[in-house]
């Protein structure tokens, strides 16, 4: 945070930003859509009578799962991006003669990844987002409900509190499976500035174990996990509050 805050002042924090605030509400939408309809196909009840009739936790997980495969057809590209742009470092004033930054914004970023690496390139990673979110997401709403069951009377909705702190922990959760895979995920979406940097998943698992430990893995899981419990926090409070006040 210091390094970052002394050579690119307080902007080098939101570097990245725009995309991920453009697509967050569609990709939010079609996870937690998925995930509801899913849930709905098998068991037949509605958010409301989920309460009485809780479903199985077998069931959440395989509708949190299929949730999550299928918004990553929706994330990959903006994720692309936002890693991208992340990895750029701008200085706050560039020495004369300074090569400018590689990229200008998320719009070039997009159209220069199109046009070096074709289609096939802003879905860089997105075979590692896939093994990432597809299981982490099931685990993500199991742990939200049963952290929720745990502390409600059955039959009963959870209060606002009980369903910010749910969230949160399930937050938390799902990030501490889903980091090693995210660091893979990273390390393979920035490869492409390096031509044949990685093979593939399994040789940049391989190549990053043998060159810095297995601790590589787990790089990035505190601030992962500091900023998982806020965001999801507030993102399980709108979906029940959405749900209950629309039926």
């Amino acid at each position: 945070m210091v390094k970052t805050y002394r050579h690119e002042s307080l902007l080098g924090f939101f570097k990245g930003m725009s995309f991920p605030i453009a697509s967050i509400a569609m990709v939010n939408s079609v996870l937690f859509g998925v995930y509801s309809n899913t849930l709905l196909a098998l068991t037949a009840t509605s958010h409301r009578e989920r309460r009485a009739q809780p479903p199985s936790y077998i069931h959440v997980f395989i509708a949190g799962c299929i949730g999550g495969f299928v918004q990553v057809y929706c994330l990959a590209p903006f994720d692309l991006i936002k890693v991208r742009l992340q990895n750029q470092t701008e200085p706050r004033a560039r020495p004369p003669g300074s090569p400018p930054p590689r990229y200008r914004g998320p719009v070039h970023c997009a159209v220069s990844i199109f046009q070096e690496e074709g289609p096939r390139g802003l879905f860089r990673g997105a075979w590692a987002l896939t093994l990432r979110d597809t299981p982490t997401m099931g685990i993500y709403f199991v742990t939200y409900e049963w952290l929720c069951r745990q502390s409600t009377r059955d039959g009963q909705d959870p209060s606002p509190a009980r369903v910010l702190v749910a969230g949160g922990f399930a937050g938390i959760a799902s990030w501490a499976v889903a980091t090693p895979l995210d660091v893979i995920k990273s390390r393979l979406q920035m490869a492409g500035l390096k031509r044949g940097a990685y093979r593939g998943v399994l040789d940049c698992m391989v190549s990053s174990a043998r060159q810095e430990g297995l601790g590589v893995f787990f790089r990035g899981l505190t601030i992962n996990s500091a900023r998982a419990f806020p965001v999801n926090a507030v993102t399980f409070l709108s979906y029940e509050y959405l749900l209950r006040s629309w039926g």
